[in-house]
């Protein structure tokens, strides 16, 4: 599995790169759309179309993949409350995390971490 951290190497459009970038270097700030594009000095619909033709997602769901990761790494190496490790990785809350985990993942974050936590965190 390629991780979506590793992507924005990948972005063809230096516009897209730079956004990329951006949402990888602070998944936990309030991107929106709108903020994303205005920083990118481009309209909502123009990087729109950028994700959907070089990634094949939208802006959102590239945004829920990489806080997803982060919430994944958190989990797998910390011993942070699930509530915390929401608020790092940009979702806001333990609820809504738990909800992209299950649907995504199949489990839940606890449930994650333990299976997947790295004798090293412990």
């Amino acid at each position: 599995m390629t991780s979506i951290r590793a992507s924005p190497r990948e972005a063809k459009h230096p516009v897209l790169r730079q956004v990329m970038d951006a949402v990888v270097a602070d998944p936990a700030a309030p991107h929106s759309l709108e903020s994303l594009a205005r920083d990118a000095g481009v309209s909502t619909r123009h990087l729109g179309r950028l994700f959907r033709s070089d990634t094949g997602m939208t802006p959102g769901q590239y945004l829920e993949s990489v806080r997803l990761e982060s919430a994944q790494l958190l989990l797998e190496a910390g011993n942070e409350p699930v509530e915390t490790v929401a608020g790092h990785s940009g979702f806001g809350s333990a609820e809504t995390m738990r909800r992209v985990f299950q649907h995504t993942l199949g489990i839940t974050p606890t449930t994650y971490r333990a299976r997947f936590r790295t004798t090293a965190g412990s």
